[in-house]
């Protein structure tokens, strides 16, 4: 019953983000009369299916791994679901609020503020020995502050373009209430929509993924936690390799701190080789041992990572690179996702898209300028959001697509008529909602998780 409570929550909040951020992919098609709004927004919904079934996983494992490891290997089923539900419930509780009042704020900002929130009071909790992964915390802070400055300046370069090579001028001008636009602007708007929604299935989609994934590995860890198509035995090469570039770190050069690292790597790798000893058919490990490999590989991933970065840490290139490719063949095991989760965030997904689209659309077509959207406009700044989304999942970074198409089109009407053309009011209130997101939802799911979890015991 919680296994199926935890992933309807999962479901809800990509359904919520379906028809929060919709809006995003078919505001310009609507506006510009490309489409018919369901027209446009069943063609959407259809891509963002697409997306998530095609996105691969790294931006999921990015978004988990922003929790304390610690928090990744608890035993304590309760203590899984008291964090899972209060970051989900906490960033669908932002989302409804800020979609209610058709302010475009971004899922993303809402997610991850809901993982930083609880992550810090995991690791505020007596007894904890890890904290937030503030190196990946900032990575993808950078990557979400960068996209919409990017996308506010390419859409204006995109637009100077536009102005200089495009010799129609009624692509310039606010469109026929009635008619269509002409056909290469109007192929290039459905083809701009397209691309927008599927790079947001393909990169909001993973982080429905990563959810799920930390509900099934959380509730039934016995077996998720390693991925069901390999054989954990496989895993002894790599280990092998990992503690013989563990054997040329000069332990006598090592700060103390490094020292209690090298002898916690040391631990977890002989804690594995115990679990793989007298072992020769994956029948002959026990049901824990698939948990107990998924902590050990966590572990020593998290920590040698620390101790090789570490200026007191000599190693040759060719014994870092061994390091390397030998914990992503070992997290290979552990980082993964079934063929049937995909589909479920994506079946979510494309059904929240052809919902409540409605409220934002008006904002993103109407009020973000003093203008209404033209087919240069829509066309510029949808081209400039697909591509900054489709770069950062091929970086594996979390994207808003939101915040990036909110700035393109706030490019495109600077680049119209200056800045005099942008509503003061409305981006006023989308600015708030973007400052506001991060610590709204880091506080919230914070005490939710410290509630939860009390009631847990």
């Amino acid at each position: 019953m919680l296994l199926g409570l935890c992933l309807l929550a999962a479901c809800a909040f990509e359904f919520v983000n379906g028809f929060h951020d919709t809006a995003n992919a078919v505001a310009t098609v609507i506006y510009t009369n490309t489409l018919r709004p369901w027209v446009a927004v069943m063609w959407s919904g259809f891509w963002n299916f697409i997306g998530v079934l095609m996105g691969g996983i790294g931006v999921a494992m990015g978004i988990i791994y922003l929790l304390p490891v610690e928090s990744l290997i608890d035993q304590n089923v309760y203590h899984g679901i008291a964090m899972v539900g209060a970051l989900l419930l906490s960033a669908i509780i932002w989302n409804v609020a800020t979609w209610y009042y058709g302010i475009p704020a971004s899922s993303s900002h809402a997610l991850i503020g809901s993982i930083l929130g609880v992550g810090i009071v995991y690791s505020l909790l007596p007894g904890s020995h890890s904290t937030v992964n503030w190196s990946k915390a900032s990575e993808t802070g950078v990557a979400l502050l960068v996209g919409p400055l990017l996308g506010f300046a390419l859409t204006i370069g995109v637009m100077f373009l536009f102005k200089r090579f495009v010799p129609s001028k009624a692509i310039f001008k606010e469109p026929h209430k009635r008619k269509p636009p002409p056909l290469w602007i109007r192929l290039l708007l459905i083809l701009t929509c397209t691309m927008v929604s599927y790079f947001h299935g393909s990169n909001d989609g993973q982080k429905g993924v990563g959810l799920v994934m930390l509900i099934l590995i959380g509730i039934v860890p016995s077996f998720f936690a390693l991925d069901q198509s390999k054989n954990p035995l496989d895993l002894r090469a790599s280990l092998s390799q990992v503690e013989l570039v563990m054997s040329r770190v000069n332990r006598d050069e090592l700060s103390p701190a490094d020292q209690k690292l090298m002898a916690e790597v040391q631990a977890q790798t002989a804690d594995l080789d115990r679990v793989f000893a007298g072992k020769t058919r994956v029948e002959e490990l026990p049901k824990t041992a698939r948990f107990e490999i998924r902590r050990d590989v966590l572990l020593i991933g998290e920590r040698a990572k620390s101790l090789l970065g570490s200026d007191k840490v000599s190693l040759s290139t060719a014994d870092r690179k061994l390091f390397d490719g030998s914990m992503k063949e070992m997290k290979s095991f552990t980082d993964y996702a079934p063929w049937w989760v995909p589909m479920l965030v994506a079946i979510s997904l494309g059904l929240g898209t052809t919902i409540g689209w409605q409220r934002i659309v008006k904002t993103i077509g109407e009020r973000i300028g003093k203008e209404h959207l033209t087919y240069a406009q829509g066309a510029s700044s949808e081209l400039v959001a697909a591509l900054i989304i489709g770069v950062g999942t091929q970086m594996k970074l979390p994207a808003s697509t939101t915040h990036v198409l909110t700035s393109s089109i706030a490019g495109s009407m600077v680049a119209s008529r200056g800045v005099k053309n942008i509503n003061p009011g409305i981006v006023r209130n989308i600015a708030l909602a973007w400052v506001l997101t991060l610590p709204v939802t880091m506080v919230l799911s914070g005490l939710l998780f410290l509630l939860f979890r009390a009631m847990a015991g």
